[in-house]
């Protein structure tokens, strides 16, 4: 019996040091992390790749902390009950594909369904100047499912 509880005191002591760390950044996803680029959700320390991400973090943080729960990017984040946020369809930009979009993103309706954009700029510069290659290629990309739903 001293041996088991002993057993069960030694992985307790040792288990937080071998946690899944967070490693990639919640917005950029293909990004690496910098740790001085930190915001606080709920007390528990969520790290971004860059000062932009943490300006769109703020932007909406109960949103991307469930987007990053969902993706499993920021393990730190598992422990919280975010049942009450609900995640939109789309999660990505289809000119951006590796940036997380949340529903104040920039936005257009096209084809009668909204499509959300990482940056206003965008939908003004690339996305207007061929909307049905743009958007073609975003739905063979799996960007926008919202169009898939019935």
């Amino acid at each position: 019996m001293k041996k088991h509880l002993m057993t069960l005191l030694l992985l307790q002591l040792v288990s937080p040091l071998f946690a899944e760390k967070q490693v990639k950044c919640p917005i950029f996803v293909d990004d690496e992390i910098d740790e001085e680029e930190v915001v606080e959700y709920k007390g528990q320390k969520v790290y971004m790749c860059c000062g932009t991400c943490v300006k769109e973090w703020n932007k909406n943080p109960d949103y991307y902390a469930k987007v990053a729960q969902s993706m499993k990017v920021a393990p730190q984040l598992d422990k919280f009950d975010l049942k009450n946020v609900k995640l939109m369809p789309q999660r990505f930009c289809p000119l951006r594909t590796d940036r997380v979009v949340h529903p104040n993103s920039p936005s257009i309706s096209y084809k009668g369904k909204k499509i959300f954009f990482f940056k206003e700029s965008d939908i003004k510069r690339k996305w207007s100047s061929d909307p049905d290659a743009y958007f073609a290629k975003a739905r063979k990309a799996g960007i926008l499912p919202q169009y898939d739903q019935k």
